[in-house]
């Protein structure tokens, strides 16, 4: 049975409980320091609060420890190490082998994407150097991944099936150094691939004005959770330690409910990582949370139109074409729009945007009756103009008031005994999804259920409910009195039943799937080193000129001669290897 793990982004610890509560079976979070996303630390009792409350239902809790490190920041990571460990967390994902030697670091150990675990040589190297997991760049094909699983068949696979896209390989990217000072190593990118750039040739002609170049669509991979497990992957992994929580709370849900499709499609082959299902709540819609527009990039080894150039932002979801602009008021106008199919009824507070240029322009609307929106003044708005829609404010509001329960199934049997004359006794069994086993027992001096069906009813219905963590049911009643007569109970008393099974369930500690370990290297391991190759700042799947439909290869179109980019002055050569069919950045003496 192969164990399939939804892993979750967290910002804070918060966030993380509500990825826990939306299904997810393990969550990462960066620590004080020294994660890829420097503005998304929390102190060591913050990540001790998340481990406790994921724990409950047998999820796991990953520290990120994923940057480039100095010699003489070792001896305080260590320590950390040591404390995070001590705090309950599962697994650390690191980018410096050294780490691997540290024989007290005792959970395992995950090859951060940062690692560039884009090939299979680079799979067996980090296989040998006792990781558990390999962090997949996210550039890569089916056929990629399956030959990588097959180079390191002692390690689980990660992939990343949502959100953002870094253009650059990860790990290899100093564009952000280039351009600002800041590292992205250092978990300080500036997100040089969201600026805007000026493309020209060698004359210095304008080819391209004032777009965003680099910048991809998201990632989207909901409709291939079954074609990622088939090739090796057992890690399904959202992108977004800097996004809110309802971003976290909607795609958690979505990429959820899909990986128990899977697993319901294939109850033979796989199972969830951890326990506990969501029972209510909101109907979720990756379509409604922030996205750039989605892409499945080259998971099919295909080349296609991956940039979102004109909306490196959100823009969300379409809503239509504006028909009219009018004035109402002073300050305020009408707008009114013609609707896609499908799209529903505009809300009131719901944000808007539109492109005017190379320009994104937003606006909140105040009022919205059908799809008729009355707003402040937005200069540029026309006829004509797309607008889409990238705050649902109703949709919001759902989130935030209709969470639904995250509950353990627990069975329940209940064994009856004895009679009216000498009094009964009830023992009852509770056995949770994880394989815990409490029991308790009642002894009840009360006479026989005149309506014997409508008693044994009522314990049907008292024991098929809800508690703190737990979905009840009963499994079995056996009735082993003398007389086959049954007590006549009080619905308090089968409850009282109920809470004491779920506090002795919590009183036990969750069962956990086994966490994957390999085995550590002996002696020394050389430390890893991030500096440019060949004076490369980005190499890449993507390619301008593919995008620009002027590939030489693909399209037949003329050799373009050097391009470069250009932002604030600073100018980027391009390069193209067309064999391998990628584009690098570099930067140009000119």
């Amino acid at each position: 049975m192969k164990h399939l793990e939804l892993l979750a982004p967290a910002r804070n610890t918060d966030i993380g409980i509500a990825a826990i509560d939306c299904g997810a079976d393990a969550v990462y979070i960066g620590g004080p320091g020294f994660g890829a996303r420097k503005d998304a630390g929390n102190p060591l009792s913050e990540i001790e609060r998340l481990c406790s409350y994921a724990h409950i239902y047998g999820a796991r809790i990953f520290l990120t420890v994923n940057v480039t490190l100095e010699d003489s920041q070792m001896e305080e990571v260590h320590n950390l190490m040591l404390q995070a460990q001590q705090a309950g967390v599962d697994a650390f994902i690191v980018r410096d082998p050294v780490i691997n030697t540290w024989d007290d670091i005792t959970v395992p150990l995950h090859a951060s994407t940062q690692c560039s675990m884009r090939d299979a040589a680079k799979a067996r190297e980090y296989a040998s150097l006792g990781f558990s997991r390999l962090i997949l760049e996210r550039q890569l094909s089916l056929d990629q991944i399956r030959e990588m699983a097959a180079s390191a068949p002692g390690c689980e696979l990660e992939f990343f099936v949502h959100g953002a896209l870094c253009t650059g390989y990860s790990g290899d990217c100093y564009l952000s150094e280039a351009l600002s000072g800041r590292s992205a190593n250092k978990g300080e990118c500036i997100q040089a691939c969201r600026s805007l750039y000026d493309l020209v040739d060698s004359n210095g002609n304008v080819l391209v004005r004032n777009k965003a170049l680099l910048s991809l669509r998201d990632f989207n991979l909901l409709s291939r959770m079954e074609d990622l497990a088939e090739a090796g992957v057992s890690s399904f992994k959202i992108e977004g330690r800097l996004k809110n929580v309802s971003y976290v709370k909607n795609v958690v849900r979505e990429y959820s409910i899909a990986l128990d499709n899977l697993i319901e499609k294939h109850p033979d082959r796989y199972a969830r990582a951890s326990f506990g299902k969501v029972i209510g709540g909101f109907v979720p819609d990756s379509n409604k949370t922030f996205n750039r527009g989605y892409t499945q990039l080259y998971l099919d080894g295909k080349r296609g139109r991956w940039a979102s150039m004109e909306a490196p932002k959100s823009m969300g979801e379409c809503i239509g074409k504006v028909l009219s602009v009018r004035p109402a008021g002073k300050y305020d106008i009408l707008i009114s729009v013609k609707p896609l199919k499908g799209v529903s009824s505009l809300n009131n507070g719901d944000g808007f945007c539109f492109v005017d240029g190379h320009q994104i322009t937003g606006f909140r609307g105040d009022v919205c009756k059908g799809f008729e929106i009355q707003c402040k003044s937005v200069q540029g708005l026309k006829p004509g103009a797309t607008i889409y829609r990238n705050i649902n404010a109703a949709f919001e509001k759902e989130l935030q008031n209709n969470m639904g329960s995250r509950l353990i199934p627990a069975g329940i049997s209940l064994k009856i005994n004895g009679d009216e004359a000498d009094g009964y006794s009830l023992e009852a069994t509770a056995t949770s999804q994880d394989g815990r086993t409490v029991c308790t027992t009642l002894d009840a001096q009360v006479p026989a259920a005149q309506n014997k069906a409508r008693m044994e009813a009522m314990i049907q219905s008292q024991f098929s409910k809800t508690l703190p963590h737990y979905l009840l049911s009963p499994d079995e009643i056996l009735n082993q009195t003398k007389d086959g007569s049954i007590p006549l109970l009080s619905a308090s008393a089968l409850n009282g039943i109920c809470r004491k099974l779920a506090s002795d369930l919590d009183a036990l500690p969750c069962g956990k799937v086994p966490i994957h370990k390999a085995a550590r290297p002996q002696g020394p391991v050389q430390k890893e080193e991030a500096a440019p190759v060949n004076g490369e700042l980005m190499r890449s799947k993507y390619c301008i000129r593919y995008e620009l439909g002027i590939c030489p290869v693909r399209h037949g179109a003329p050799e373009s001669g050097p391009l470069f980019l250009l932002n604030n002055g600073r100018r980027f050569a391009l390069g193209f290897d067309c064999k391998n069919c990628e584009m690098t950045v570099k930067r140009s003496a000119g």
